[in-house]
């Protein structure tokens, strides 16, 4: 059977469209020929039969089967394009257009969070990403996406693995490559009994990790500290961290920018303190996070950290107690970073408000794109749109975004 491929969807998969319909493609580009056969609207293992210019050949030789990558098999200015499109289709399916102010790309090898997941194995442990659609773990060799000190410490992982996993059991490890070293967090392994803490506590001393944190238990107690601008926080395991350091960096110039001159700033799902504590170096600043972990991070390096402004913090689910526009009285600006689902109940409360300026972080288009819509009905107008790819060849895409009060 013969499809063409007329378009990606916003997974990244290709669109094929041939006599039996519409199906997805992985590992397809726009306009190529493809031969396959559909099983459940799905080409598992299309073949090209007319490439695309774009097409370019994957350096990974994990690509065809790890999951951690789609779009490596396109060019970096179709990828680069691709993404802008995808932010752009979302606005316009909500009535909305916005002029794209710039485009971040982060480089190879600047991943410096990722969440593995480890297995035994009658030889040894695997280690790596799911196969696609698959509860299959890739062992990696290499990586083009991850921090380098990450993927130099995979043989470190599985004798971790190895040695604290069941042969029934996944273990999930989160790793964050910091200045301090890397910090570990493995979730799912064998309960930690003596025998277990001395072998692992050995392993992290000969990886020289910073931090290991098995399923809440310490084993090491070296603080790994990450700057946020002047200040040094200590994240709780497996915190949420931006994935690159530029694209940090990207996302934390945009958002400067769009609150220049407030002197107060509201500052939702504000995490470990990522906007927080830089922007505290010029205004005073509110945190609001539903989990009280980060915000203990966040408030303990505000305090050691001299000449920053005043910073607050509150505890709160933005999802079903939301700020309310009365609350929302007196700030200068909103910076707002929520979930990949969304934040509709507090946007509906902003688009009551009188705040004059938003910057509005966001991790996925469409959902994003039915909060702006929410905030434009309410008087809101967008300024301007960065495009932010920390997740290179895949489909992932950020955006930061100003709205101005009318």
């Amino acid at each position: 059977m013969q499809w063409t491929i007329e378009r990606l969807g916003r997974r990244g998969d290709g669109v094929a469209v041939g006599d039996q319909g519409r199906a997805l493609a992985p590992l397809t580009l726009p306009g190529e020929q493809i031969e396959g056969e559909a099983v459940d609207g799905r080409i598992a293992a299309p073949r090209i039969l007319t490439p695309s210019a774009m097409r370019v050949r994957p350096a990974c030789p994990h690509y065809r089967a790890c999951g951690g990558c789609s779009l490596m098999h396109g060019s970096d200015s179709f990828v680069a394009a691709w993404k802008r499109q995808v932010v752009e289709t979302a606005l316009t399916a909500q009535r909305l257009t916005a002029p794209i102010a710039g485009t971040h790309v982060s480089p190879p090898k600047s991943r410096r969070r990722a969440v593995l997941s480890g297995r035994r194995t009658k030889k040894g442990a695997l280690v790596g990403f799911h196969a696609r659609a698959s509860d299959v773990i890739v062992d990696l060799a290499d990586c083009l996406v991850m921090d380098p000190r990450i993927t130099a410490a995979l043989r470190l992982l599985r004798r971790i693995v190895i040695a604290g996993a069941s042969r029934a059991a996944e273990l999930t490890l989160t790793v964050i490559a910091g200045p301090a070293g890397l910090d570990l967090a493995v979730t799912g392994g064998r309960p930690l009994e003596p025998a277990l803490f001395q072998t692992l506590a050995a392993l992290a001393e000969e990886g020289d990790l910073a931090r290991l944190d098995w399923d809440g238990q310490a084993i090491t107690r070296r603080a790994p500290a990450l700057p946020m601008g002047r200040a040094q926080v200590v994240p709780p395991p497996a915190a949420f961290l931006q994935a690159t350091a530029q694209g940090e960096a990207a996302l934390l110039g945009a958002v400067r920018d769009m609150t220049k001159g407030a002197t107060r700033i509201l500052d939702l799902f504000a995490g470990i303190g990522t906007f927080t504590l830089p922007l505290a170096q010029q205004a005073e600043l509110h945190a609001v996070e539903g989990l009280a972990a980060p915000l203990s991070a966040l408030t303990q390096a505000w305090r050691m950290t001299p000449g920053l402004r005043q910073v607050t913090t509150e505890i709160r689910d933005l999802a079903r107690n939301p700020l309310l526009d009365q609350e929302l009285a007196g700030f200068d600006a909103i910076v707002i970073d929520p979930p990949r689902s969304g934040a509709e109940a507090q946007t509906r409360q902003i688009a009551e408000s009188a705040v004059p300026k938003i910057a509005f972080v966001a991790c996925d288009p469409v959902n994003f794109a039915k909060d702006a819509r929410i905030l434009c009905d309410g008087g809101y107008q967008i300024t301007r749109v960065y495009v932010v790819d920390q997740f290179r060849w895949s489909p992932h895409v950020e955006t930061v975004t100003e709205f101005v009060r009318r």
